[in-house]
């Protein structure tokens, strides 16, 4: 028998600028109250610190609000963008927090990509994937080990050694309420990364983009299951979150239409003309392959290939026909917009729910 599909939530989040910040984040709190109501496994919320599109800069701070209004469905930040902070304070503050949510908190770690969020903490994208390696190891000692601490790194250095006064309580840093620490995911975008190959080895889990096309997923998986193995671990479907854009409506004509003209095809296009200016393969990283052109890498390539809309049964034969190409995948986790029609967006979160996951978890003989 196969495990049923759990649901996830990423809010990155992606906000019309022109909207008060305060309804933002009031109707991304909204949203994960939603998500509680109808058994979201997972909540994600994203981290950037120089965007007005992309404006939650602390997700701890806002999923700590979450914690306090909700009871079941777990939190995390994804990712907390290593390159940015020092890993003690990551450690410490994470670990503070899993007590603060009685175990309620995933992890991501991951790097930042927003140029003026590099350059306002004098980060050199060249060394993005060294900083966030260097740091997890860091995090990973603490979290294992105890005082006295020295760690020598190329980009921190930090030591708990001189005072250390075991009688007063000086000198210790938090391990976290779940051991040996909470479940670790890392965000992927390429078909064969060698940071994939190295979380899988170490135990962490991983959500895939939701950008990418099925033929990338597939090869992500690929990768991570060789990583794990090279770790002598066996993988399970819930080792793999793939995220998608998701709109589910009446029908299908209605669904497509909205998906494409509201906020959801402004979120794909806003994406397009970011990675075009700042990314140093422009649009191609969403390319299915090779062979696509860049000029066809557009907002008709992403509606046709890659976004999910339309009636509760074609959702549903899109998610099946999804598993056909890429293998079984534990945790779906939808991609938030911003509410340009709030009822149509709740209405989509409920037919998800309600119609189109226990539809999928029949036709795949889930228990």
């Amino acid at each position: 028998m196969a495990a049923p599909l759990q649901l996830g939530m990423f809010v990155m989040p992606i906000h019309d600028p022109e909207k008060p910040m305060a309804q933002c984040f009031d109707e991304d709190i909204d949203l994960a109250l939603k998500c509680e109501e109808l058994g979201y496994a997972d909540f994600w919320v994203g981290e950037h610190h120089t965007s007005t599109y992309e404006n939650i800069v602390m997700p701890e701070i806002f999923l700590a609000k979450v914690l306090g209004m909700t009871e079941n469905m777990r939190v995390g930040p994804a990712p907390v963008c290593l390159q940015y902070h020092h890993p003690m304070q990551v450690a410490n503050r994470l670990a503070f927090f899993d007590h603060l949510s009685h175990g309620r908190l995933n992890l991501c770690f991951g790097p930042g990509a927003v140029p003026t969020d590099m350059e306002v903490h004098g980060v050199q994208p060249k060394d993005m994937g060294a900083r966030v390696a260097e740091s997890v190891d860091c995090i990973m000692n603490i979290w294992q080990s105890d005082p006295p601490y020295r760690f020598e790194g190329q980009f921190w250095d930090f030591k708990i050694e001189d005072h250390i006064d075991d009688e007063m309580g000086i000198g210790a840093l938090h391990k976290p309420l779940q051991q040996p620490h909470p479940p670790v995911y890392v965000p992927s975008i390429s078909r064969a990364s060698k940071g994939l190959e190295a979380a899988a080895a170490r135990g962490f889990r991983f959500i895939s983009h939701h950008m990418i096309h099925w033929n990338v997923l597939a090869d992500q998986w690929k990768t991570y299951q060789r990583g794990a193995e090279s770790g002598g671990r066996e993988t399970t479907p819930l080792d793999w979150s793939v995220s998608r854009n998701i709109f589910v409506g009446e029908s299908n004509q209605e669904a497509k239409q909205f998906a494409r003209n509201g906020s959801l095809g402004k979120c794909i296009e806003y994406i397009l003309e970011l990675t075009r200016r700042t990314a140093p393969a422009g649009v191609d990283m969403w390319a299915r392959d090779e062979s696509q052109l860049t000029e066809e890498v557009n907002l008709d390539y992403f509606m046709d290939d890659v976004v999910i809309a339309g009636d509760p049964a074609s959702v549903t034969e899109q998610l099946l026909v999804l598993r056909e190409q890429i293998g079984d995948f534990g945790k779906l986790v939808v991609v938030a917009h911003c509410w340009d029609d709030r009822d149509k967006w709740i209405k989509s979160l409920e037919l998800l729910s309600n119609e189109v996951v226990p539809a999928y978890n029949s036709a795949i003989g889930a228990t």
